[in-house]
């Protein structure tokens, strides 16, 4: 059985060091695109540290996204959720493509099966963290001292919002045309409740607890209800349990200039599902490469690790990818499901060692990386064991 959250109250991650098994079973779904080519890495990287560790990972593929429709029809197949909830921890690489996109309403869309396997185990919150590395300082498209110290982490809420409202398309209604024809009308809905903004609003003041005290709530207060009960939310659970945390408000636009203009400011990033899903990608670009993050999505059971980057199905199948992210979000694996805080360590070191040594895939290579310093995706894997 999976751990508990590592930001709820109680104990830190670093206390449950002495709760790690001799053996976990993970559900990988390698999905689309790069996908299988990266979650190979992923898979190499944990093996190497399972046995440097002594303790077993045992590694069941399954189907989602795109390749769950082409075999079965459905972006979610039963026995994927069924296969996920069994195991201890879900390691994902990636879904969609264009391939599979459709205008259709009724068509299937890998990208449902994200979305519902998120809904299905239950994982509330999305944790990205944003750091910058020093050997790749020079990717960033921003200035040196304006990422210098860059260290902070996006907790974004996951299953509630736009992306979970209800939603309806009509596509022959009177007056819904050019002159008053008839003509498609569509609506999405945006709707929260109090206990969900509740528990997201505690794990980014627990997280901010454990690194630099302070949280920044992002919300559309001037215009959406939502936000405005967001707001008053967020603010009573601070002034109740956490007062000895900082807390800021900035609007969700205000937000996107800032974590251009001045990221090194921010330690915790908390907001709801749709900001979190823009702002996320936005402040993963100030590295210079959305390859090199990971991320994991929890609950209060069985928690998904991921990378931050898409499918990329222009350069799928070519071995060129960052397999970067994909390890690293097996470190995040390791701390959050399974409790191996040492072990992630060992992960987050070797990555951090080989980048030093002017190893490079091609999408964080500069004019100044050697030829033969830019590796392939199954190379990079093998540098990143080498170095544990």
């Amino acid at each position: 059985m999976a751990l508990g959250n590592p930001f709820a109250s109680g104990p830190s991650s670093l206390d449950w060091s002495c709760n790690v098994k001799k053996s976990y079973k993970v559900c990988c779904l390698p999905g689309d695109g790069i996908g299988p080519e990266i979650i190979a890495e992923g898979k190499k990287v944990l093996a190497a540290v399972g046995a440097k560790a002594g303790v077993e990972f045992a590694c069941e593929d399954a189907l989602i996204g795109g390749a769950a429709i082409d075999a079965t029809g459905d972006p979610l197949p039963d026995a994927t959720l069924e296969a996920a909830k069994a195991s201890d921890a879900v390691l994902l690489a990636s879904v969609g493509g264009p391939k599979w996109d459709s205008t259709d309403p009724n068509a299937p869309r890998p990208e449902q099966g994200l979305l519902r396997i998120r809904k299905g185990l239950g994982l509330y919150t999305n944790l990205r963290p944003v750091k910058i590395y020093d050997a790749l300082a020079g990717a960033s498209t921003l200035r040196p001292e304006v990422i210098k110290g860059v260290d902070l982490v996006i907790v974004r809420e996951l299953t509630g919002g736009l992306y979970f409202g209800r939603r309806e398309r009509f596509y022959d209604e009177e007056g819904a045309g050019a002159n008053g024809g008839r003509g498609q009308r569509a609506y999405d809905t945006l709707e929260y409740r109090e206990y969900e903004v509740e528990r997201i609003a505690r794990q980014a003041f627990e997280a901010a607890r454990k690194r630099k005290n302070k949280v920044t709530s992002v919300d559309k207060r001037n215009v959406l209800e939502t936000s405005r009960m967001w707001r008053e939310i967020v603010h009573r659970v601070h002034d109740e349990e956490y007062p000895d945390v900082e807390l800021e408000d900035l609007l969700v636009d205000n937000t996107a200039m800032q974590l251009i203009n001045r990221p090194a400011d921010f330690d915790v990033v908390v907001t709801e599902n749709m900001f979190g899903d823009i702002l996320s990608d936005e402040a993963a670009q100030i590295t210079g490469s959305l390859g090199m993050l990971a991320s994991a999505s929890l609950g209060d059971g069985v928690s998904l690790f991921e990378p931050s980057a898409g499918s990329a199905p222009d350069i799928a199948g070519k071995g060129i990818a960052n397999p970067l992210a994909q390890i690293l979000s097996v470190g995040m694996m390791l701390t959050y499901a399974f409790g191996m805080v040492e072990e992630a360590g060992w992960i987050e070191a070797a990555v951090e060692r080989v980048l030093n040594e002017g190893w490079r895939t091609r999408d964080i290579a500069d004019e100044n990386t050697p030829a033969d310093h830019v590796l392939g995706t199954s190379a990079m894997g093998d540098k990143v064991v080498a170095a544990l």
